[in-house]
C-alpha cells in the first residue's frame, strides 16, 4: 500500500476539519473509477450512476483518516466499489470495512453516508458531516477535562434542554449536540442497522471552554 500526504483538501468542510484532514489523513493509491467504465456499462449500470461514483472517487478516493471512535473505526479508507440498485436506486460502498464489522458503510442513492446491516442506517447526510463528526470527536477529546460513554437505555437518561445541534456533522441517525461547557455525541446507526437497541451509545465531553466547544468554528459551520 503506497501512502502519500494529502497536497489537497477537499472543499466544503469547516477549518477544523481541513486542519484534521490536513495533519491526519494519507492518500492510498487506488484505481481508477474509469477503468471499470466499459464492464458496468456492459452490465447496465447507467452512465450517470458511473459518473457519480467517479466523482466522489475523485474527490475522496484513497483517503485514509484515524479510526473513527465507533463503529470499529469506519472504513479502512474512502473508496467506491461497483454500484449495485435496488428499489431505492444505486447504491455503492463507501470504502472497505477497517475491521470485522457486520454491515458495509455505503453512499445511498440520495448521497448519504450510512451503514448497511439488516437495515439501511444513514448517518449523516453526506460524506462531508462523517469527515467533520471524526474531526469533531478528535477535538473534543483532546480539550475535554472529562470524557463519559453510556451505553443502550442509559442513553434515555440524557437532558438535552439547552443544548443546540451541531450543523456541520449534518447528522441523521449519528448526531452532535453543543451545550455551555459540554459536548455531546449520539450514535444510533447500529442500533438501526442490526435492530440492536442496545447499540445506542452517548459520549459525553465536558468541562469545555469556548476553543473546546467550537475549534474556531461558529454556529454555522
Amino acid at each position: 500500500m503506497n501512502l502519500h500526504l494529502i497536497n489537497d483538501v477537499p472543499d466544503g468542510l469547516t477549518r477544523r476539519a481541513r486542519s484534521f484532514v490536513s495533519a491526519h489523513g494519507v492518500k492510498v493509491d487506488v484505481p481508477p473509477v474509469e477503468g471499470h467504465r466499459q464492464r458496468w456499462l456492459e452490465r447496465d449500470i447507467p452512465a450517470a450512476v458511473i459518473d457519480r461514483v467517479a466523482a466522489y472517487q475523485e474527490r475522496w478516493g484513497g483517503l485514509l483518516l484515524p479510526p473513527a471512535p465507533q463503529y470499529d473505526g469506519g472504513p479502512k479508507y474512502l473508496d467506491p466499489d461497483s454500484p449495485e440498485e435496488d428499489s431505492a436506486g444505486w447504491w455503492f460502498e463507501a470504502g472497505m470495512q477497517r475491521t470485522a464489522v457486520p454491515y458495509s458503510f455505503m453512499i445511498s442513492p440520495s448521497g448519504e453516508f450510512g451503514i448497511q446491516g439488516g437495515r439501511w442506517a444513514p448517518l449523516h447526510t453526506t460524506v462531508e458531516g462523517w469527515v467533520e463528526s471524526l474531526a469533531l470527536a478528535r477535538h473534543a477529546s483532546m480539550w475535554a477535562r472529562q470524557v463519559t460513554k453510556l451505553v443502550g437505555d442509559d442513553v434515555d437518561g440524557i437532558d438535552l434542554n439547552g443544548y443546540a445541534p451541531v450543523r456541520e456533522v449534518m447528522g441523521l441517525a449519528d448526531t452532535w449536540w453543543r451545550g455551555p461547557d459540554s459536548l455531546v455525541a449520539l450514535y444510533s446507526g447500529e442500533a438501526t442497522a442490526l435492530d440492536f437497541p442496545r447499540g445506542r451509545v452517548a459520549v459525553i465531553y465536558s468541562g469545555l471552554d469556548e476553543w473546546g466547544l467550537r475549534g474556531g468554528v461558529d454556529d454555522d459551520g
